[in-house]
């Protein structure tokens, strides 16, 4: 069974739950997977999030970013989901690892890292994602 990680805005909560029902249906175990926190909890519990999501990157077979569109923006792709996509780039350039990494729409040019998004992917580091 192949790991995956889930990445994306968490206030899409709905696009969260429909992401992970559509891998487990595709016999997908999730590792991982954006949670909402609430403003007040931040400090408490956010430290112990970004260090389990990052070592469940480290850990999984297949990443992908469910970058929706959010505040009218096509494939949004926000810093913290960055960070993390940048991570598991990083983890197959240098410590030679072989996660397969997915994004669901292309960025639209708005998207602050449009730029190293479409490098990655004419790199063929990343891949669009299909639906099956």
């Amino acid at each position: 069974m192949k790991k995956i990680v889930i990445s994306g805005s968490s206030t899409l909560q709905d696009k969260v739950k429909y992401w992970i029902h559509y891998f487990q249906n595709q016999g997908y175990e999730i590792l991982d997977y954006p949670k909402y926190v609430e403003l007040d909890n931040y400090q408490v519990e956010l430290p112990d999030i970004y260090h389990d999501f990052y070592t469940n990157i480290e850990n999984t077979d297949v990443y992908f970013l469910m970058n929706e569109t959010k505040n009218g923006m096509d494939g949004y792709i926000g810093a913290s989901a960055f960070a993390e996509l940048t991570y598991a780039v990083i983890e197959n350039l240098i410590h030679h690892k072989q996660i397969e990494i997915y994004i669901l729409n292309m960025p639209s040019e708005e998207v602050s890292s449009y730029d190293e998004v479409k490098f990655w992917l004419d790199m063929g580091w990343i891949h669009l994602y299909k639906e099956k």
